[in-house]
Formats: structure tokens, sequence, C-alpha cells
């Protein structure tokens, strides 16, 4: 083995692995007490800071066993693991859901803010970020990704047809989880390049050897879990309880706040990319995230909800999760006709971005309706009106040959 070369001190990455090492410590210490005497505001707030730490270390323990497992274990891992603190979360509404139905409306909740949130702050933040450190107008997006765009195009063309049920059942779980499990298979037969480490996690591996390094993923992997495992419940059931004490519509409190948390980490390390002048292998990173989340996650909810007792039928819909489904669909649709051409422009990231914010702030039955049907109607527009993005757009839906 080539000896590496004496790594020079950067005290910043080192702030970075000790505060996400420290961040699970004080709700830790709470939940040995049974988080005797806390607020349910204290309890939210320690337990969210516990899941962003976990999540941090998730993310770089992630990074650095890619070096020693086969690529397709990798790619498999990557995926269950990067999202591991927003199954959590989600899981832990579906199961309640089963015995309290008031908390299927949180499940649909967290689920789609966590997917909006990719593409309206995290697509577009990484996209001005990398065109503002490159000084251009647009990133180009590798080809490789078309890959993603394929599994995000078919899964977001049969999430319209989830509502038609008035639940997401056991079908849609076994259609979505399906496409999840063929994307991982035709990854694994995909042409893939290691990505730089980056932050904490290229710090670590320039300062340990293969030996301690696989220890040092084996350790963060069990603390991070085991500090999500015990975040999840009260972080999710504290967030309910300060919308019920305060006023607060507690569906918008699950569906922005808790995926906030849960998917800082990859928002972290996308704009660390970007900032680097590496902006593709962010944007590549949130693609793939976006492709799990809408296919793994939604697909597991109905199956975590029918093993906790739930009714076979699967977790029911009401009208707003229609409405929230409907529009995180429509959202999903144009985001991936704004790629297929392998262009992602500052104009397109500024019109996603714009999109998500306005809705954000406005949210009504009638805002929801408005902004689903002004997605449909920018992508029909710039299908028919862009030779370009009609051609990849088709192509997409061409079985691979």
């Amino acid at each position: 083995m080539t000896k590496k070369p004496a790594p020079a001190t950067n005290g910043r990455e080192l702030f970075w692995l000790l505060a996400a090492l420290l961040m699970p410590v004080p709700w830790l210490q709470a939940a040995l007490r049974d988080g005797a005497g806390l607020s349910h505001e204290a309890t939210s707030l320690l337990a969210g800071i516990a899941i962003v730490g976990a999540a941090f270390l998730l993310s770089w323990a992630v990074e650095l066993a890619e070096r020693d497992i086969p690529q397709s274990l990798a790619i498999l891992v990557l995926a269950l693991i990067s999202v591991l603190p927003e199954y959590a979360v989600d899981l832990h509404f579906a199961i309640r859901a089963a015995s309290d139905p008031s908390y299927a409306h949180y499940a649909v909740a967290n689920m789609t803010g966590a997917n909006r949130l990719l593409i309206g702050l995290g697509w577009a933040s990484v996209v001005l970020l990398a065109c503002w450190r490159n000084h251009t107008t647009h990133m180009v997006i590798p080809a490789t990704q078309r890959l993603e765009m394929r599994f995000l195009v078919l899964a977001t063309l049969y999430s319209f047809l989830i509502p038609l049920n008035g639940a997401i059942d056991l079908i849609d779980a076994a259609v979505l989880i399906g496409l999840f499990l063929w994307y991982v298979v035709a990854a694994t037969k995909g042409h893939r390049e290691e990505a730089p480490l980056v932050g904490p996690a290229a710090w670590i591996e320039a300062r340990v050897g293969d030996g301690l390094r696989r220890v040092i993923v084996g350790v963060f992997l069990v603390y991070a879990a085991v500090g999500i495992f015990v975040s999840a419940e009260p972080f999710a059931e504290g967030l309910v309880h300060i919308g019920k004490n305060y006023d607060i519509d507690e569906f918008l409190l699950v569906q922005w706040v808790a995926p906030l948390a849960s998917e800082s980490p990859e928002f972290v390390i996308a704009l660390l990319f970007a900032w680097r002048r590496r902006g593709t292998l962010g944007l590549s990173a949130l693609i793939s995230s976006k492709v799990n989340q809408w296919t793994l996650l939604v697909g597991a909810l109905p199956i975590a909800f029918v093993i906790a007792g739930g009714a076979s039928g699967g977790l029911p819909l009401d009208e707003r999760q229609t409405e929230e489904l409907l529009l995180t669909s429509a959202q999903s649709l144009l985001a991936a006709l704004l790629i297929c051409d392998l262009d992602f422009s500052r104009v397109e990231a500024v019109l996603l971005a714009a999109l998500f914010g306005v809705q954000l702030f406005f949210p009504s039955t009638d805002v929801r309706y408005a902004f689903s049907v002004l997605y449909i109607v920018i992508f029909v527009g710039l299908l028919f009106y862009s030779p370009e993005r009609r051609a990849g757009f088709i192509s997409l839906l061409r079985p691979k040959k």
C-alpha cells in the first residue's frame, strides 16, 4: 500500500467532525432519563439536533465505506442509509397511523415535504451556487445521470395514479419498490466514477490507515443509528404537540421542519461540492436522492402501516394529502423535463426555486391546485416548444438498448 502524504492540518474539518459527534449527546442523556422535565419544545430541539448530527455522521461513514465494499453493494447501502433519517421520522408516522388515523396526515406531509425540498431548495441552490462559482449561466449534467432521470420519470408518472384509489396501498408499494430495485440493478451495470471525498470524510481518509478507517466507519454507523432510533419518535411527536399547543398547523411543521433536519447533510455536502467547483457531483447526488425517496420511501409507507396493524387497503389519503401528492408529482414532472436535455440553467433553477418558495408561503387548497396546474402547463409548453427537451424526455421513456 502506498504511503499517504502527511496531510495539512485543517481545524475546520476537525471542528465539524467533533460537532457532529457531540450533537446527539444532550438528547441521548435526556433519553436515558425518559426525557423527564423537558418541554415539547426542548424535546423537539434536542432530538432534532441529534438527528442532524447523526445524519452527518451517516453521510461521512457511507462515503468512507465506499472505499472498501463492492461497488454494487455500495450503491445499495448508500441509497438506503443516506435517507435513513428521513425514513425514521416518516415511518414512525406511518406506524402510528395504524392505531391513530390522524397520523396518516403527517406521514404524507413529511414525505411530500422532503421530496419538494430536494428539488425546490436542493437542486436550485446547488445549480445557482455552482454557476456563480464557475462564472457561467448553466450547468452541464453528466450523461450518466440519464439512468436516474429515467427512473425519476417512471416513478413520477406512476405517482399521478396513486391518489385514484384514495390510499397509498400495497400495489403502489410493490410498483415503487420494484422500480427502486430495478434502478439498483441497472446502476450496478452502469458506468460509475468514484466521487472524491470532501469535508470530514476526506480529512479522516487522509489521516488514518485502512484498518482504522473501517473501525471508524463501524463506530459512526452504530452511533448514528442509535442516535436516530432514539430521537426520531420524540422529535416527530414533539412537532405535533408544538403545533397543537401554539395553534400552528401541525401538517406544515411536519412537512417542512422535520425534512429540513433530516435532509440537511445531503444539502450541505451537495453545496460543498458546488462551492469547490464540482457542482455536477452535488447535483448528481441530489437527483439520486430524489429517485430513492420517490420510490423506496413512498413504497415503504404502506408496508409499515399494514405491518403495524393498519387496514390492508393501505395508508389512507384525505383531500389535503391528495392535493399535496398531486403538487409534489407536478413539481417532479417539470423538474425531470428541465434536466432531461443535460443542461440546467440559472433561469431554470430560479424558476424551480420561485415556484417552490411562493407556494410554500400560501398553503391553501386553491394555491396547491393552482401551482399543480401551473407546473403541468409549463411542462406541456416546454415539451412542445423545445425540441431538445422533447427528444430527451421521450428517450427516457424508451427501453434502453
